[in-house]
Parts: C-alpha cells; structure tokens; sequence
C-alpha cells in the first residue's frame, strides 16, 4: 500500500484557480488533507497559465488539476481519487 511520502513523489499535480473560488478552495483542501503535494496557479494574477490552462483543457473554469498531464475541470473527487490512488479520500467533499 503505498504511504503519503510515496504519493508525493510519483505524481505531479499543479491546481489552477482563482482566490475567489469556493470549489479550488475545497480541491486545495481535499489535497492537503491527503497529504498530497501540489503547486497553486493563481490565473487571474498569471495570464500565461491562464492561456495555457484554457489551450490544454479547452474551457476556462476552475478549479483546473492537473495530476500527471491529466486535466479534472472542476473538483471531482472520484477521478482525483482514482489518478492519485487514493481509497477513501481524506472525509467528505468540504
């Protein structure tokens, strides 16, 4: 099984978002809360992720995780559970 420690070093993940979205809040949490290791984007402050967020995933919503060069649009806890390995997550959607 692996641990937290392993998790962090096999995958890459990097959230896009806003200061002012409640749901990049929530995936920043969910992460943290599994002791996953994650790079924020802060995409109203940086227009050339903001461009490269949209020309990989097509739409310019966020939250935007990237685990891996996979794109989740929003805060889906079962695909971000299944790209990390995670079983179980770290509680509930909060």
């Amino acid at each position: 099984m692996p641990t937290t420690r392993d998790r962090e070093r096999s995958h890459r993940v990097v959230v896009f978002s806003t200061p002012t979205c409640p749901h990049c809040r929530t995936a920043k949490r969910y992460l943290q809360k599994n002791g996953i290791s994650f790079t924020d984007v802060d995409v109203s402050r940086d227009v050339a992720a903001a461009r490269d967020m949209v020309r990989r995933s097509g739409q310019q919503g966020v939250p935007q995780i990237d685990i891996d060069g996979r794109i989740i649009v929003g805060f889906n806890r079962a695909k971000i559970d299944r790209l990390l390995g995670l079983h179980g997550g770290g509680g509930g959607d909060d």
